[in-house]
């Protein structure tokens, strides 16, 4: 693949061939992605297409002095999927203990655990833990001082851990 500076010089010129892509080399980890941060396959399938049509129609947000092409792409995701959440407003309180994201498609103890943290806390274990992203990337992706993310990332592991012991009988805490 090319260096990403160079594509981005090529998307910013309207190919879209380059776009086409890095759309197929992006997209599949940017579903999951979303899939643990929205729970909603449907929103998952509206916010990508509003990420990379937003993408397409104005490429120049992205300024490769500042970070890489892919925690750009992610801090996108993260900004446009905590817009979704802004949106919805559950009034059924049955509708709003479902409205915790990963719970209908959670296959694992674990994955059912991190759906009980909050979206930013789900989204930046995610990004460090799953996604592998260094603390200058995430850093570059929430736009915060390293320092912050370290304490965030603390903040978000002591959460699951209060999770992870407080959760019932019957889930297997020998896992750690």
């Amino acid at each position: 693949m090319l260096d990403e500076r160079k594509l981005w010089k090529k998307i910013c010129a309207g190919d879209s061939q380059a776009f086409d892509a890095w759309y197929r080399e992006t997209a599949p980890r940017m579903r999951i992605l979303l899939r643990h941060l929205l729970g909603n396959p449907q929103a998952v399938e509206d916010v990508m297409q509003d990420i990379y049509t937003h993408i397409w129609r104005r490429p120049q947000g992205f300024d490769p002095d500042r970070g890489s092409l892919r925690a750009w792409l992610y801090g996108v995701a993260r900004k446009q999927a905590a817009e979704w959440w802004r949106k919805q407003k559950p009034t059924d309180p049955l509708e709003l203990e479902n409205a915790v994201p990963g719970r209908a498609e959670a296959s694992s103890v674990m994955a059912d655990l991190l759906g009980q943290l909050p979206v930013e806390q789900r989204s930046l274990l995610w990004l460090r833990e799953v996604e592998g992203q260094s603390y200058a990337e995430l850093a570059a992706i929430l736009d915060i001082p390293i320092g912050t993310v370290r304490s965030r990332l603390f903040a978000a592991r002591e959460a699951l851990r209060v999770i992870w012991h407080s959760a019932p009988q019957g889930v297997p805490h020998d896992l750690h």
